[in-house]
């Protein structure tokens, strides 16, 4: 493993010769604007725009997998104000070694008290001109130990058993933990890396690779990569590990370990179709290319749309592609979060609603009306849950999240299901093709560019409401996006989504009639979900094992059926459920299965709450940060160590 002086001066030249902005595009060097409305102020950064921003970034890192950091060095090209002597940008644990201007000066600086919720702030004071017009700082540093964005995986943790693996997950505020820039979204950046890695490892990065890597000695390999387009700085993902590549169409592919390889690819075979699906419903795609990696099953994400590098769990493999929803919702955010962002965590919604939306047509498109419907159904329904659970009056289930909110603790159904539900309704309200029109024209407006909840208003009424009081009363736009509940305008689903489904679910809660083997075999896995979702919530042993009996749950391949079936099995304290949930829980980190399961045996008291610390005690360390954090506040096991 090469390792990188703390001395700025020993590493300066190499850096100019190589990672200057004068070498890179002149359209690389445009600066997206830094929205300065008070909708836009993002609460959880220390940064300070309209001062001094971070317009690119270029890293040259070494993934020391035994020391489990990165090290090496940032340099940031700046634009400040006449008036600004200095920077500050984001950390979280960061090891600075020191930071220098463009030309090798050294800075003053100063490492603020860090905040639980957002760490440090770093305020460097800005030194000469590297170059007509270009401010750069030159940082040297290292990741902490427990940098909370990187999750370092064994050998054993991995499908083969034989190298490690490394993986980062940005979103929301955890990059401050390996990148020192300023960790917003509005605050657009652009950026370029060289990661040396110890040989046989391959690495991937959210960004373009450039050419093929370069081999550093006998032991170690140097790739490189590029971000033309500027992006919100949570996108900024890496991952290195025994993994290969397979081709899935002229502008996809996927990468995965050897052993899971083939199995992700024939799974993603609808890729391509639904890049052209996207592509004609609200303009071309924009990034180059969509690649996609199967991380290790620790990845506590279904997936994360980081560019040209989607981030994907393996349980969405099902063998049958039922799950690829998925991948419909992580291309999606190829228009809505990483083409048009927003530009505070608050405004989640405009990522996750108008995503999910999307991802509902892109399904339509490639799969067909029905199911599109479906999963339509199961996102209504999951909304009308949650606004029960927490209470119509609840700021929670606003669209807009309170203030304070962090971005790791938003109801979910407010932003992703309730946003669905909303633009459903705008579409009705106004019909497909003027509300497409609407979309399109979003897009383009603001195409790597922030955007606020305020924003999208403005221009629906701009644009398509121009004055007509009939309609903006119609559409009730305030109600949706800042109050809470569920407006009374809804578009509920189509009642014979789930017909079928829905009349076997009654049947059975009314006298434990089930549906045959054959007929559970020939229902959708959104089918075979909705009749899980709405079984009784109290059943007995009896009831349960004949459940299972019946339709082979504990032995499907469907990750999303399984972790119903564990669910409802553990909530009613069926101990026969209880080893194949420490085996579930033992390989899978998606946090989705894993909070729900933990919160299962607890809920149960005397008999869960052992069984619940005996296998966390197991898996914890298992788990990316993300995972613990959501399990610890379960438990009560926060301060173990991890």
């Amino acid at each position: 493993m090469r390792i990188l002086s703390f001395s700025p001066a020993l590493i300066l030249p190499f850096l100019m010769a190589a990672c200057t902005s004068d070498d890179l595009p002149e359209e690389k060097r445009v600066v997206a604007p830094v929205l300065t409305s008070e909708e836009a102020l993002d609460e959880f950064t220390y940064a300070r725009p309209q001062k001094a921003r971070v317009t690119h970034v270029a890293l040259d890192l070494d993934l020391d997998f035994e020391g489990k950091r990165v090290e090496g060095v940032a340099t940031l090209d700046v634009d400040a104000a006449e008036d600004a002597s200095e920077i500050v940008l984001d950390s979280d644990g960061l090891i600075i070694g020191g930071i220098t201007d463009g030309n090798g000066n050294e800075l003053d600086y100063t490492i603020g008290e860090s905040d639980p919720d957002k760490g440090e702030p770093i305020t460097v004071k800005l030194g000469e001109l590297t170059g007509p017009g270009l401010q750069q700082i030159v940082v040297s540093y290292a990741s902490g130990p427990d940098a909370e964005a990187l999750q370092w995986l064994s050998p054993e943790q991995t499908a083969g058993g034989q190298y490690p693996f490394v993986f980062s997950q940005g979103q929301a505020i955890l990059n401050r933990t390996w990148i020192p820039t300023q960790d917003s979204p509005g605050i657009r950046q652009t950026w370029e890396a060289r990661i040396t890695a110890p040989k046989p490892l391959n690495v991937v990065m959210s960004g373009i690779s450039r050419g093929d890597p370069e081999d550093i000695g006998e032991n170690n390999r140097a790739f490189e990569f590029v971000m033309e387009n500027s992006v919100p700085p949570y996108l900024i993902a890496i991952a290195a590990g025994n993994i290969e590549f397979a081709e899935l169409g002229p502008r996809s592919g996927v990468w995965a370990e050897p052993e899971v390889l083939e199995e992700a690819a024939a799974e993603l075979t609808d890729t391509e179709a639904m890049i052209d699906a996207a592509s004609e419903i609200y303009g071309d795609y924009r990034w180059g290319r969509y690649d996609m990696i199967v991380l290790p099953p620790s990845f506590p994400y279904g997936g994360m749309e980081n560019p040209v590098m989607t981030f994907l769990t393996p349980t969405f493999i099902a063998g049958d592609r039922s799950n690829t929803g998925l991948i419909a919702h992580e291309l999606a955010h190829s228009w809505s979060g990483n083409l048009v962002t927003y530009s505070s965590w608050r405004d989640g919604w405009l990522n996750e609603g108008v995503t999910s939306y999307f991802e509902s047509r892109i399904s339509e498109a490639v799969f067909g009306e029905e199911r599109a419907n479906q999963e339509y159904a199961l996102s209504y329904a999951s909304l009308v849950d949650a606004i029960e659970e927490n209470g119509a009056d609840n700021p929670n289930t606003a669209m807009r999240t309170p203030q304070g909110i962090s971005p790791f603790d938003t109801v979910g159904e407010a932003i992703y299901d309730k946003g669905t539900v909303f633009l459903r309704t705008v579409e009705t309200i106004l019909g497909r093709e003027r509300f497409d029109e609407f979309m399109r024209g979003w897009f383009d407006r603001h195409a790597f560019q922030p955007a606020t909840s305020e924003m999208f208003l403005s221009e629906l009424r701009e644009y398509v409401i121009r004055g007509d009081e009939d309609l903006e009363n119609q559409l009730m736009l305030n109600e949706w996006v800042y109050g809470t509940g569920l407006p009374k305008n809804a578009v509920a689903p189509d009642p014979q989504a789930f017909a079928e489904v829905d009349n076997a679910a009654q049947a059975y809660g009314a006298d434990g009639t089930l549906p045959t083997a054959q007929v559970w075999n020939g229902w959708t896995g959104a089918e075979q979900q909705r009749f899980l979702q709405e079984l009784p919530d109290q059943l007995s042993a009896d009831q349960l094992a004949a459940l299972n009996r019946r339709l082979s749950l504990s032995t499907t391949g469907n990750n999303e059926v399984l972790f119903l079936w564990l669910e409802a099995a553990l909530r009613n304290q069926y101990e026969p459920a209880v080893s194949q949930a420490e085996t579930f829980l033992g390989q899978v980190g998606r946090n989705k299965f894993v909070e729900p399961l933990f919160a299962a045996l607890w809920e149960t008291g005397s008999w869960g709450q052992p069984i619940a610390r005996g296998i966390y005690d197991k898996t914890r360390s298992g788990y990316h940060s993300y995972t613990r954090g959501k399990v610890d506040a379960i438990v009560g096991a926060s301060g173990q160590d991890s």
